[in-house]
């Protein structure tokens, strides 16, 4: 009986890593869902929860064992958390913290951008097929939309931002500022 439970326990674990590796392999229709489903309204995080978000952002791939263990609780209080936080909305998805160098994007840069007012869903939906975008941000300021990119090489970037931004309608301007370098700020154990 018992191993019965930990074999159901296992598929069911197994099914929503093979979901989640899914949905990764496509961003934009998780989005997409995401952006359609209504999500519950946010419930407090206590400090296990706490616990378990930095674990999980350091090691995306720790397993609902080693999280039980490192938070001191059963392996089913775990999984319900984690499945919780996923379903809240609190947890976006699973993913590789990836050296854009080393993958053969070494120039990053930010590029703000002004455009045309209330046109920031339009925008927004042109800067995600972008190749090389990684961030997109509504932003309060000088100007209106932060974005980052990951390209090639300068050349590249000459090119995004020269024949792919300044061809969108509702962009009025755009400034480009090059990353030298950068390093991801990891979460605090």
């Amino acid at each position: 009986m018992a191993s019965e439970r930990m074999a159901e326990s296992a598929a069911r674990h197994g099914e929503a890593a093979e979901r989640r590796a899914a949905a990764a392999e496509r961003p934009d229709e998780a989005t997409e869902r995401h952006d359609a489903a209504p999500l519950p309204p946010p419930r407090p995080l206590d400090a296990v929860d706490q616990d378990i978000l930095r674990m999980l952002q350091a090691d995306g791939r720790a397993s609902v064992r080693s999280v039980a263990e490192r938070v001191h609780v059963s392996r089913a209080n775990a999984y319900a958390r984690i499945n919780r936080l996923v379903e809240d909305g609190v947890i976006r998805g699973f993913g590789a913290r990836v050296d854009h160098e080393r993958a053969g994007q070494g120039t990053s840069a930010y590029i703000t951008l002004k455009i045309v007012q209330n046109s920031w869903r339009t925008v927004r939906e042109q800067l995600r097929r972008l190749p090389g975008a990684a961030h997109i941000a509504l932003v309060g300021g000088d100007f209106d939309v932060l974005l980052l990119v990951h390209t090639p090489d300068n050349r590249s970037l000459r090119e995004l931002v020269l024949t792919r931004l300044q061809a969108i309608p509702e962009v009025l301007s755009t400034r480009t500022l090059l990353v030298f370098e950068e390093e991801d700020v990891e979460p605090q154990s």
